[in-house]
């Protein structure tokens, strides 16, 4: 049996409280980062109508998330892109491979309903925090 404590943070939205679930969580050496689009913390949308836009500011998003819990980007091992129009898929993964490049975690992108027509696209992420 593990004795690996649970750690997670948060974005301070009222939906996670209300939804029960938290921004990212980390067990052991393993970070999970939630769905994540691109709402500031104002809780505006950033990037209106540019999918690439939306998807660079999630990617930062998410960074600082996983930074909260000792992780890196270099540590992500998997991402999963959802769009909300398939057509989005060049300038989304073109956003996506600017960070991603030289780390190359293994990904899936879909085409999905988001939770709303301005969101054009979400992004979740798997990090394995290794000393490498």
């Amino acid at each position: 049996m593990s004795n690996h404590k649970r750690t997670f943070v948060t974005s301070g939205t009222p939906w996670e409280e209300i939804a029960g679930y938290a921004r990212a969580v980390r067990v052991g050496d393993h970070i999970v980062v939630a769905g994540t689009t691109a709402v500031g913390s104002d809780g505006q949308l950033v990037g209106a109508g540019d999918p690439a836009a939306q998807m660079r500011f999630i990617i930062d998003k998410i960074e600082r998330a996983l930074r909260q819990l000792g992780g890196e980007l270099r540590h992500v091992v998997r991402t999963r892109m959802f769009v909300s129009d398939v057509r989005y898929w060049e300038p989304v993964i073109r956003a996506h491979g600017e960070r991603f490049k030289d780390i190359k975690p293994v990904a899936t992108l879909v085409e999905a309903k988001l939770i709303g027509p301005e969101y054009l696209v979400e992004l979740e992420v798997d990090a394995i925090v290794t000393d490498d």
